[in-house]
């Protein structure tokens, strides 16, 4: 097929331009295809019908072991597929798919692929008022889960068939049954590129959780920029950690990986428990490693040297590390962990590619087939600005629009679609993360970032988290005010509050001081995203100083 050629040749010039960023930039194009179906053009016909058919394409271990070859997961979700068209799926049905990291999670994604139904991820986390709302919410024609979830379903409409992994409880159908299915497949029809596949609700950190489209081109053609973010090379083997039901996993979890025709690792070992991770990255040879940054800070209390892995690429989502963690990193390993920055909305845009310099603090630069601009509050062209991305170069990546509660799609217009976050750019090129435009405030004048001065907090030894709101004062208008929560022993109390004021004197600049503390637990969307709406509008609805709050001016040592 024409379209898988132009997929192929798009991949396959990042490949070869891996570590030449300006030339991988300056000549990548998105590769153009009116007809796609990534499961069928590109997983069945290139990867499991080529000379990788036999390679692991994923591997499982712990709980729900298991390695499956591209072959092998071609077929069973040829049979996955079969088994739900025969009860009753068709083309743009919505299926709830709500399951950890096993087999299935991946054989029902490459099935509602091939039979054009939209997958709305979701994570295990959900409770049954969660579930109710976003079957509502999204459509839901079926739903998808294991037999342990399968309670949470009980304010669903009856309607809506269940299957579940793991056995089946009354009234539900056991996936195993749909593994008995022919293993060949045909499709309906041919599948257009702008057919939707994917439908994401975000994580809701300012708001009402908002419903993501993505099409059979945004995300599998778009994730061509996280491939080459990530470095990755056919008979790669690759392990992110990554939790089912958001983005990301998709990411680096599914479409990356496979598009590069890598191995996908997955360690189930319950709990986290650094050690026993390192010595699954040994054990198995990983060649490429993505995590958070709470991971890579858990990582360097280990002693990293005497684990002997075999990475080549090592890499940082969510926010910009710590310059500390990528030094400790790359005197134990030799490797210097690259961050990258995108959403829910769109795939990678910005980041450290392999071969370029990576400037600590820094997202990197834009990725090929993403064209950056920074707004200022005038909408020109800036050094620190909004981060947006001009429609009239319109990248693959970007979503087709936003789903209303009625079904209508929000679809994206005017100049530019806006990210919703704030950064800068230096001489160089390299942008770097300033926050939420509506987290960033203005105290004494000076505009503040949040994610600047937490970025400042967490490298004291006590605190495992910050959130930076803004807090009324009748001097300033409003001074920085830090929410923390603390880690091992240390106590909330007057000397560690003095040890952190003592600390945030040291490492910022007098008007980028925190000027109040409160020690507490900060509340967090249910993907662990810290909800800092809630702390402004407690700070604004404040009528008194809060309870355990501590303040500035009330250590004497600290006056001058």
């Amino acid at each position: 097929m024409a379209g898988t050629a132009a997929f192929r040749a798009a991949r396959d010039f990042l490949i070869a331009h891996r570590t030449d960023y300006r030339a991988a930039y300056e000549g990548f194009r998105w590769p153009e295809l009116p007809d796609f179906n990534w499961a069928l053009d590109w997983f069945d016909a290139e990867l499991a019908a080529g000379p990788l058919r036999d390679n692991p394409a994923l591997i499982v271990t712990g709980a729900g072991e298991i390695t499956l070859t591209f072959g092998e997961l071609s077929e069973r979700s040829n049979r996955v597929a079969n088994g739900l068209r025969a009860l009753g799926v068709k083309r743009g049905d919505r299926i709830l798919l709500m399951l950890g990291n096993f087999a299935p999670l991946w054989e029902v994604m490459l099935a509602a692929m091939k039979l054009g139904a939209v997958v709305v991820p979701a994570t295990t986390l959900l409770t049954a008022a969660d579930l109710a709302e976003r079957v509502a919410r999204a459509r839901v024609r079926f739903v998808v889960t294991s037999a342990e979830d399968a309670g949470k379903l009980a304010m669903l409409p009856p309607s809506v068939p269940r299957i579940t992994t793991g056995g089946a409880p009354e009234g539900c159908v056991d996936y195993a049954t749909l593994l008995t299915a022919d293993a060949a497949f045909t499709p309906d029809a041919p599948t257009r590129a702008d057919e939707p596949m994917l439908l994401y609700f975000t994580s809701g950190t300012t708001a009402k959780p908002k419903l993501v489209l993505h099409s059979h081109r945004t995300y599998p053609v778009g994730h061509l920029s996280t491939m080459y973010w990530l470095g990755l090379k056919p008979g790669d083997i690759h392990h992110a950690v990554s939790s089912p039901g958001w983005a990301k996993h998709a990411w680096s979890c599914f479409f990356a990986p496979w598009i590069a025709g890598a191995t996908i690792f997955i360690a189930n070992h319950g709990r986290f428990h650094a050690p026993t991770l390192l010595s699954a990255l040994v054990e198995h040879k990983v060649t490429s490693f993505c995590a958070p940054p709470t991971v890579w800070r858990m990582f360097i209390q280990e002693d990293l040297k005497s684990y002997q892995v075999s990475l080549r690429e090592v890499l940082g989502a969510g926010e910009p590390l710590n310059p500390e963690v990528i030094e400790q990193v790359e005197a134990a390993w030799g490797v210097t962990i690259r961050d990258g920055y995108g959403q829910t909305e769109t795939t990678l845009q910005i980041a450290n590619p392999p071969g370029l310099k990576v400037k600590p603090g820094s997202m990197g630069v834009p990725m090929p087939g993403y064209r950056i601009r920074l707004l200022d509050a005038e909408d020109r062209d800036a050094d620190e600005g909004a981060v947006c991305l001009p429609l009239e170069l319109r990248p693959a990546g970007l979503m087709q629009g936003y789903q209303q509660d009625d079904g209508s799609i929000e679809t994206l217009s005017g100049e530019v679609y806006r990210t919703g976050d704030v950064a800068s750019r230096d001489a160089d090129g390299y942008i770097t993360y300033v926050g939420r435009a509506d987290d960033v405030f203005k105290s004494s004048d000076y505009r503040i970032s949040p994610f600047e001065l937490e970025s400042a907090l967490i490298e004291h030894e006590a605190i495992v988290e910050a959130a930076v709101v803004p807090a009324p004062d009748p001097v300033r208008l409003v001074v920085p005010k830090a929410y923390i929560m603390l880690g091992g022993n240390h106590p909330a109390d007057a000397v560690t509050a003095l040890s952190i004021f003592k600390h945030i004197r040291a490492t910022l600049a007098p008007y980028k001081r925190i000027r109040r503390i409160e020690f507490a637990e900060l509340p967090k969307t249910i993907s662990g995203k810290i909800r800092r709406v809630e702390l402004r509008g407690a700070e604004e609805a404040r009528t008194e100083r809060a309870a355990g709050e501590f303040r500035e001016e009330d250590f004497p040592e600290l006056k001058g």
